[in-house]
């Protein structure tokens, strides 16, 4: 990794990607470090003290992952890019349900364009709707229970307009520097976006858990990370090679196919969408119990010591659970084996062994449902596994764990993405420079 940075740096086209993508990093932390207008910053510190002396444990812990920590502080940059995701992904789902949404995906560029359109569109709703719920959590003191310093001293309406719509425009311009990253930099721009979130609160909970538990479970915790980043890309490299032979055919005059390559099939072909999923579902019952009021009702009661309680059992097998059935259902949804069964016949491809068309078809589906099953326990595994060391964290969190659970998830995925994607930049060089 560290070789292809260095010469990624030697060469001058990728060094002014480079440094124009740590650049839009820069303005990206910078405005996570800006409050918003009308809050006290005062409040905020004081709060925060409070938050990590004591054990609460927030419903907007996933948000605050994925924001660096900005959501707490209700910085400009607040909801981070957690808006765009939600979006992106309801839009992923609405393609298999929507024939509108299907075809424009089947248009090719431009089609995909309108859908991203719609994203954008979608982006904005949500922002909206986040940053007033958010608002509503700090002025009614449950965003930082227990501390009864007012965040927002004004309680004038025209300050809370102003307030969502400066963190609604953050979210805008999180999304602007985004795509500017991906369209102008070196790898995907949402994604590196996340990554710089995530890293950025890495030091903290490390010095945290260093001050508070001593060297020799700081030193343990990081022989731990290793382990576990290494498992992961493992995991992440690991895929299923079909093969795939192309038949020779007549285009005019010249003569194509004859060659034979290769169907990648990842063993973990979802991603880090179904922990997503299934961390935001999971956070549904605390938020019930709070909005109940009541602190000695049963339900309440139920929730905090069964479901809310990540050191629970019944936690972490509802959270195992939840991850493996999005696993299958996220697959089943943004791979469909019938039209990639279709796309190889129309071009003359077969898998050898196996005729073109429907028994191709059920046979992708048949390696696919068994390379889905090592891929969703591989995915719950390494986010309950947090979940056993709670006591480590001060504040008791899954999402605070070091290396943990989403975290590495995500780190290492857009690590060895953007390591790929400048190593075939450096190919691509190498190779103009040999016919040269």
């Amino acid at each position: 990794m560290l070789q292809a940075f260095a010469a990624a740096f030697r060469t001058p086209d990728l060094r002014r990607k480079l440094l124009f993508s740590l650049a839009i990093i820069a303005v990206y932390r910078l405005g996570a470090q800006v409050p918003g207008p009308g809050v006290s910053v005062e409040a905020i510190n004081n709060c925060l003290e409070i938050a990590q002396n004591g054990s609460q444990r927030d419903i907007y812990s996933l948000v605050n992952l994925f924001s660096g920590g900005a959501l707490l502080r209700l910085s400009v940059f607040a909801l981070g890019i957690m808006p765009y995701i939600t979006a992106s992904i309801i839009v992923q789902l609405l393609v298999v349900v929507i024939p509108r949404f299907e075809q424009l995906k089947k248009e090719g560029q431009s089609g995909q364009a309108k859908l991203t359109q719609y994203t954008r569109y979608l982006t904005i709703a949500l922002a909206v709707l986040q940053s007033t719920g958010i608002i509503a959590l700090a002025r009614s003191g449950q965003l930082f229970p227990g501390c009864s310093e007012p965040i927002i001293p004004s309680d004038s309406v025209w300050t809370t307009v102003v307030l969502v719509i400066a963190l609604t425009a953050g979210t805008a311009l999180i999304m602007w520097l985004g795509e500017l990253l991906t369209e102008k930099g070196i790898g995907n721009g949402m994604s590196v976006l996340i990554f710089t979130s995530i890293a950025a609160r890495i030091p903290a909970e490390g010095g945290s858990i260093l001050q508070t538990r001593g060297g020799l479970v700081f030193t343990v915790v990081c022989a731990f990370a290793v382990l576990i980043i290494g498992a992961v890309v493992y995991v992440e490299q690991a895929q299923r090679r079909i093969p795939v032979q192309y038949a020779k055919r007549m285009v005019g005059r010249r003569m194509y196919g004859g060659t034979s390559t290769y169907l990648p099939l990842k063993v973990n072909q979802a991603g880090v969408i179904p922990v997503i999923f299934a961390s935001s579902l999971l956070y549904l019952p605390q938020l019930i119990s709070q909005l109940q009021g009541d602190e000695t009702g049963s339900v309440r009661r139920f929730f905090e010591n069964y479901i809310i309680d990540q050191s629970s059992p019944v936690h972490v097998a509802l959270y195992f659970a939840l991850i493996v059935f999005f696993t299958y259902f996220y697959v089943s949804i943004t791979f469909n084996p019938e039209e990639r069964a279709d796309d190889m016949k129309r071009y003359g491809g077969f898998i050898p062994g196996i005729r073109p068309g429907r028994p191709t078809a059920e046979y992708l589906q048949y390696v696919l449902s068994r390379i889905t099953l090592p891929g969703a326990l591989y995915l719950g595994i390494v986010a309950v596994l947090p979940n056993f060391f709670l006591a480590v964290t001060q504040e008791g969190q899954n999402q605070n764990f070091p290396f943990g659970g989403t975290a590495v998830l995500i780190m290492v995925g857009v690590g060895l993405e953007t390591v790929k994607q400048i190593e075939t930049q450096l190919n691509q060089r190498s190779y103009e420079g040999f016919l040269k």
